[in-house]
């Protein structure tokens, strides 16, 4: 049914397809590249200044204070840093996302219209058959829409729950401290 011009057509669509979507691939991992280059640049300066502070420490007390104060800069450290991870990830799977969508939204396009063309040609008494038909395109794209807006509230629901817990995390470390905090000012 397809011409030679509408298969090279179609290729060359996948192609440039498959490329935008390696594209997205390499930006991702550019980002997480940047973002774990400016984590070691950043763990590298905290450790010289602890490794500076620690050099001055005389008593167990101040061991124990100079420690205290490392732990919720570290874990709030350690929050950012995965939620900019979760950022990347969340918006490289968004772009794969809409890529499928459009092509989902082009593809039923061309089913709608191989369908039309077939009803406009079928022989007479077949249209419970092409109302068959239609109706189950119909159901299928009901179908993959309900599937993509689950999956997309199941991302939101996982993001929401991410924050939930880093915020929880970061609450209990900041409790956590608190009493050897005081015990070390002692």
């Amino acid at each position: 049914m397809l011409t030679p011009e509408q298969v090279a057509a179609t290729r060359k669509a996948n192609l440039d397809i498959l490329f935008g979507l390696g594209e997205k691939v390499v930006e991702g991992i550019e980002k997480l590249a940047a973002l774990n280059m400016q984590v070691t640049r950043s763990t590298l300066g905290d450790t010289f200044d602890l490794a500076q502070k620690a050099l001055s420490v005389k008593e167990p007390q101040d061991w124990l204070a100079l420690q205290d104060s490392l732990a919720a800069p570290t874990a709030d450290k350690m929050q950012s840093y995965n939620r900019q991870l979760f950022d990347i990830v969340w918006s490289t799977q968004a772009e794969f996302a809409k890529v499928a969508q459009t092509q989902f939204e082009a593809y039923s396009r061309q089913v709608q219209s191989v369908v039309e063309d077939v009803a406009k040609n079928a022989p007479a008494g077949s249209e419970a058959a092409m109302s068959a038909l239609d109706s189950a395109i119909k159901a299928a794209n009901t179908l993959v829409e309900t599937v993509q807006k689950t999956s997309q509230q199941a991302a939101e629901a996982a993001r929401s729950g991410f924050d939930t817990a880093a915020a929880a995390g970061s609450k209990n470390t900041k409790r956590a401290i608190e009493p050897v905090s005081a015990a070390a000012k002692r």
